[in-house]
């Protein structure tokens, strides 16, 4: 029998779809109540019967488990939505994480919702919402954007079309991907900030915070290892991108004519050669550059 309660109102006898959110890596996750939901629901709807099991066994829960994973979730969606309807209770469990987030989950939900079955959210781990939390990036406002395509062009229209979105962008990547990643995000949104978490609650957890660049130079020399959160901090607003541009472009000019002058290039062949080079006002790299320069220079 079904001990299950909620605070739904139904006018048929159908049963319910419970999204249970399951432990990302360290099993002291698991909530009493998705230990309860797992327990007491009629059967168990898993992406991998192979990985849930384990989680049961853990949990000592015996119960029943049918598979529900991207390449049959067509046929068995059908099985399951119509188990329900006749008033059976079904848990959805996800490999990792909360179901419907980047798995296949969303086509149940939507199935049930279409069927007016309720579903019922039972939360916990996300591994988008705790590598976020843990980057440092502004969090009021962001998007998740999941695992990008894996066809070329259709990645590079994806980031494309993220470019100027100034909002912190959460992506998932896995290992063998993710330098092909970190290259075509910095070819398209820039040399951004960004936080990658691995292997969230793991025994190996890491979180990396560093330029895009210097990502790419870790992982050259480091195989990436483990499943990956990539959180991307926003692009500027205009303003503030036109102002970090001119610093940024007054900074380089400037390092770039003290070194020249170092070397021994006059100070007006120094300025004129590394605002050329770099795209900056002549006048405004003079000034920043006369404090460390004696020699004065006619303009």
């Amino acid at each position: 029998m079904n001990r299950i309660s909620h605070s739904f109102t139904h006018e048929n006898k159908s049963g319910s779809l419970y999204l249970v959110a399951t432990p990302i890596g360290n099993l002291s996750d698991i909530s009493r109540r998705a230990c309860q939901v797992l327990q007491d629901v009629d059967f168990i709807a898993a992406e991998d019967t192979r990985v849930t099991v384990k989680l049961l066994a853990h949990l000592d829960i015996k119960n029943e488990l049918v598979s529900y994973h991207k390449h049959n979730m067509k046929s068995s969606g059908k099985v399951i939505l119509s188990r329900i309807l006749n008033g059976e209770s079904c848990a959805l469990a996800t490999d990792a994480g909360t179901p419907g987030i980047s798995d296949p989950g969303e086509d149940l939900v939507r199935l049930c919702i279409c069927s007016d079955v309720p579903v019922v959210a039972i939360p916990g781990p996300c591994a988008a919402v705790a590598a976020l939390s843990v980057s440092g990036f502004c969090a009021d406002r962001f998007t998740f954007e999941g695992f990008l395509p894996a066809d070329k062009k259709k990645r590079g229209a994806r980031l494309c079309e993220l470019k100027n979105d100034n909002r912190t962008l959460v992506f998932y990547e896995a290992p063998h991907k993710l330098l092909r990643t970190l290259r075509d995000m910095q070819d398209t949104l820039g040399d951004r900030n960004i936080s990658i978490s691995r292997e969230i609650t793991k025994i190996y957890e890491e979180t990396l915070r560093f330029s895009l660049s210097k990502a790419i130079s870790h992982f050259e020399a480091t195989a990436p290892r483990g499943e990956f959160v990539l959180v991307v901090e926003g692009a500027a607003s205009d303003k503030a991108a036109i102002a970090a541009a001119s610093i940024g472009s007054l900074d380089a000019a400037k390092a770039m004519a003290v070194s020249l002058i170092d070397n021994g290039l006059s100070v007006r062949d120094a300025v004129k050669k590394a605002a050329l080079e770099t795209g900056c006002s002549k006048n405004e790299l003079y000034k920043a550059v006369q404090l460390q320069a004696a020699q004065p220079l006619d303009v």
